[in-house]
């Protein structure tokens, strides 16, 4: 292969130059990299530096002018590293040819792109996800995810989102894993592990990104993009630690974000790029910017122009500029002006082959552009079980009131209400760039796939018109045509699985909310029909916790569903007639209202937590305290029972606590069991309680299980505002439960 034979003559030559001792010593990827470093030019370096979105359709004339015009120049010249957005193992060859082929030295692109929950065959939205608290089901969504990806020429994924958040209102919290830092950081690993493989070479693997780097998803008011301002307390308990996991799972790169961070630009923060993850961690690969952050730090009012943003955000530590056009036009100036060194741009570049090397792409710069492969796997069968699997697994039954569900097959008079009932699009839920439209089985398709009767009435529209990634999602607020039929189908019904929520582009980026109701009419449909057929089973479909107190204290069953993805619809449907017991747990708070937010269960105490008989304690005058469904929440069909907690000391850094637990029903089921600590005293004041353990354990019906769970030092610990860790001696208190608000409690003490 051409580009093979010209990578190995040049490295080949290199190592010729080299003294026998050198030669003699192992040919390790890194000798590789500094051999081709060596050769290369500074505006090949910088052009390493550079990533573009894919401005032509590859397979038809190359562009004569314009923006296009230059971006191919540009790959012809060697001044391109990395491109996104280009998909399909077609487009893929023939780009990386014109590379491989028309540069002087040949060195291969690596293709990124947003597999975020799959590719054709999508698995549910990574927060539904993380409801699962199944790490093994979530680490197989992301090899799924890998190989559909890897078959249509991509080899870097923008995924996953390690953002700890604690306010739905943000609407990327769908991207998450929600507000826990533990069960962020386990699933962090998971999607790692799932996305890279054990050998990254291998063709249907592919580079892991941790994002957003740091703390994008504390943004104040829940507005995308906007300032964020957090202690260092927080910064190093709370936001840290996932992308730490990820760093500590091999993820080849790391992405910053749009955020300023205590007055700083992530994208130019050398505290959090340098000092941090290179330095202290030791993170060896590359940091890649978000979509055109570099030039952002002008209108941020860190750098006076594109040029100054370039010299900023080089030397914090962003090896790859997406899009900003920063680094192409300015870097080389920068560091011929003295204002760069260039050993920094060494350092980048050297990173960014590194990944290569380790993608395999030297070897072969095509080896995920096969076209068989790609025919083969998009939407597999297995790939389809699979995503099947992790929608049942994600599901969250948050009440079930006189043990309504599950419903038996065909015994009742069933009616089915609400656009999304019906709905194809929006189950696929958001970031699913590389899927088509209108490919999730609907619910009522689900159901009809079971052999279930039932009748359907939409109800009001919800939505004026289709909505897509990019525009404002058009609510109908007004039109109630439709409302008097579901009524009237409700009322000759002896159950109605009523089905509404958000539009699966009303979460992701860009979409904020304020209002965190179900939207439109649907509130007032579901109203309506509770006046003459109250036994209601509300089947949510969102991408973030919504406010539901009037449903939670009037509907007697609600099913927790998410956007699940392509199986949506035979989820749910296995889901409400008994052939899947749900065993989720909600990853994040449901508030009660809007004006508690930011809420979550990791809080810290204040000086006045208790209640006294006057207004001087912490409280709101007009709501409670306690949110509507606490972290951790998930009923089951069955009953589970926890009996003799217990805690042994002995060994004092793997603490080891063990609880009996019952399947006191008459169903088979899962639980997911859950371990919270509490320092009750230390140096800087720790949270109320934090999740330190859990697993999820399968019980037949009366069947009693012992689980053990250890506590090792790094569980015990925590980060001074030096970004120390300790260990403090002192008590302890310990909740294994159910959920966060619910199990049996004890004391140990840490000499």
């Amino acid at each position: 292969m051409k580009h093979s034979i010209k990578v190995l003559c040049i490295i080949c030559l290199y190592f010729a130059a080299m003294n026998n001792t050198t030669m003699a010593q192992e040919n390790t990827t890194d000798q590789k990299v500094d051999s081709l470093l060596s050769l290369m030019t500074l505006e090949e370096k910088v052009g390493q530096m550079n990533q573009y979105n894919g401005f032509w359709d590859v397979t038809g004339p190359a562009p004569q002018g314009g923006n296009a015009a230059t971006k191919y120049e540009h790959l012809k010249k060697g001044l391109v590293g990395s491109m996104l957005n280009v998909v399909g193992a077609e487009e893929v060859r023939k780009l990386q040819k014109l590379v491989v082929e028309e540069t002087r030295l040949g060195i291969p692109l690596i293709f990124g792109y947003d597999v975020i929950h799959g590719h054709k065959t999508l698995a549910p939205i990574p927060l539904a996800e993380s409801a699962s608290w199944d790490l093994e089901a979530i680490e197989k969504s992301a090899r799924i995810a890998a190989t559909e990806a890897s078959a249509v020429g991509l080899n870097w994924t923008f995924a996953p989102m390690v953002d700890i958040s604690r306010d739905p209102r943000w609407g990327r919290v769908m991207e998450g894993a929600g507000e826990d830092t533990y069960l962020g950081a386990q699933v962090a690993k998971a999607r790692v592990k799932g996305f890279q493989g054990d050998d990254l070479s291998q063709p249907n693997t592919i580079a892991a990104c941790a994002k957003h780097f740091a703390a994008y998803g504390f943004a104040e008011a829940g507005k995308e993009y906007n300032t964020v301002d957090i202690g260092t307390s927080t910064l190093f308990n709370t936001v840290l630690p996932p992308f730490k996991a990820a760093a500590d799972a091999g993820v080849r790169t790391f992405m910053n974000g749009f955020n300023i961070l205590n007055g700083i630009p992530v994208t130019g923060d050398t505290f959090l790029q340098r000092d941090i993850l290179k330095g202290k961690w030791e993170f060896d690969g590359f940091v890649v910017s978000d979509w055109a952050s570099i030039g952002e730090m002008v209108p941020h009012g860190f750098a006076n122009n594109l040029k100054h943003s370039a010299e900023l955000g080089a030397k914090a530590g962003s090896d790859m500029d997406m899009e900003s056009y920063a680094y192409v036009n300015h870097l080389v100036a920068n560091v011929k002006e003295g204002k760069v060194d260039e050993k920094i741009i060494d350092d980048a570049v050297r990173r960014i082959l590194r990944v290569k090397f380790e993608l395999g792409l030297f070897d072969d710069p095509y080896r995920y552009c096969d076209e068989e492969r790609e025919n083969e796997l998009l939407y597999h069968k297995d790939h389809q079980a699979g995503v099947l699997d992790m929608a049942l697994k994600s599901l969250v039954l948050l009440k079930n009131e006189g043990d309504l569900l599950p419903l038996q097959k065909n015994q009742q008079k069933i009616a089915v209400i609400g656009e999304l009932a019906d709905d194809k699009n929006s189950p696929l839920g958001s970031w699913r760039l590389g899927s088509d439209n209108n490919t999730a089985v609907s619910v009522l398709e689900g159901l009809t796939g079971l052999g279930i009767d039932f009748k359907y009435s939409k109800g009001p529209k919800v939505f004026n018109k289709d909505a897509n990634f990019l525009n404002e999602v058009e609510v109908n607020e007004t039109d109630t045509s439709g409302m008097e039929e579901a009524v009237a189908l409700a009322k000759e019904s002896e159950v109605v699985l009523m089905v509404l929520g958000e539009h699966g582009f009303q979460s992701g980026e860009g979409r904020s909310r304020t209002k965190l109701g179900i939207p439109g009419l649907q509130l007032q449909l579901l109203k309506e029909v509770y006046k003459v057929n109250q036994n209601i089973v509300l089947i949510l479909m969102n991408g973030r916790p919504l406010t539901i107190d009037w449903e939670a204290e009037n509907i007697p069953s609600i099913l927790e569903a998410w956007q699940l993805g392509t199986q949506t619809g035979n989820a749910i449907a296995k889901t409400l007639f008994g052939e899947n017991n749900p065993s989720g747990k909600l990853p994040m708070t449901f508030p009660r209202s809007v004006g508690q937010i930011p809420i979550y269960y990791n809080h810290f105490s204040t000086g006045r937590p208790n209640p006294e008989p006057n207004v001087f304690w912490s409280h709101y005058g007009d709501e409670k305290n306690e949110p509507l469904f606490p972290f951790g929440h998930g009923l089951s069909y069955t009953t589970f029972e926890y009996s003799n907690l217990e805690i042994d000391t002995a060994d004092q850094k793997n603490v080891t606590v063990s609880v009996m637990v019952k399947n006191s029903g008459e169903s088979d089921g899962e639980e997911v069991v859950q371990l919270y600590i509490h320092d009750k005293v230390a140096s800087v004041t720790r949270p109320v309680k934090e999740l330190k353990g859990f697993e999820k354990v399968s019980l037949a019906a009366g069947e009693t299980k012992k689980i053990t769970l250890v506590l090792t030092e790094a569980e015990l610990g925590f980060y001074n505002h030096s970004y120390d860790f300790l260990v403090e001696p002192g008590e302890f208190g310990v909740l294994v439960g159910t959920n966060s608000q619910k199990g049996l409690t004890g004391t140990f003490t840490i000499d």
